[in-house]
């Protein structure tokens, strides 16, 4: 009677096909290399550093912001073809922050803007994060945009930045990214 109960507790274990994810990167050898980079605002003018390394399968994005003149950094993918699962609902991340709040960004194919949502951090502490594709919004530089809402199938790059108006270090290890 032993085949039953394991066929029961294997099917109560079983995901969803909306809970089915896709591993975007987990910082390792085995999964895709999203090719990095750093963009800040010296872009325009600004002051703020930020760089990254990857390391023991985790990112590291440290840097300091300098709200005279931009006050943002971030870490962006320069892969072009993620592909995210048509069935996606939205993006899962494990990040150790510093008790700041950050932007996850998505760049779409097809619009000059980046989507963006809002993340906090607990200082010191792993966390698992989960924002659906409803939450992001379109932006440009900073400013809200009046446009359509993301189109998952156009997602083709993926980034990190902190822009929260404060000054000072800061530090945010990734884990992983999988889409959900």
């Amino acid at each position: 009677m032993q085949f039953p109960l394991i066929l029961f507790a294997f099917l109560i274990y079983m995901p969803s096909s909306a809970e089915t994810t896709q591993t975007l990167t987990a910082f390792d050898d085995q999964t895709p290399n999203l090719r990095w980079r750093s963009v800040n605002d010296n872009v325009m003018g600004g002051r703020s550093s930020g760089r990254f390394k990857v390391g023991q399968g985790i990112m590291t994005f440290s840097g300091a912001t300098n709200t005279n003149g931009g006050g943002f950094a971030s870490v962006r993918s320069r892969t072009r073809n993620l592909s995210f699962n048509d069935q996606s609902e939205g993006v899962h991340f494990r990040v150790r922050g510093d008790g700041r709040t950050y932007t996850f960004l998505l760049e779409t194919d097809n619009t000059r803007a980046s989507y963006w949502s809002y993340f906090p951090t607990v200082e010191n502490e792993w966390v698992d994060m989960r924002i659906p594709f409803s939450e992001f919004w379109p932006n440009w530089r900073g400013m809200k945009l009046s446009r359509p809402a993301l189109e998952i199938s156009a997602i083709d790059s993926v980034g990190i930045m902190i822009y929260d108006k404060r000054d000072g270090p800061f530090q945010l290890e990734v884990d992983w990214i999988k889409s959900y």
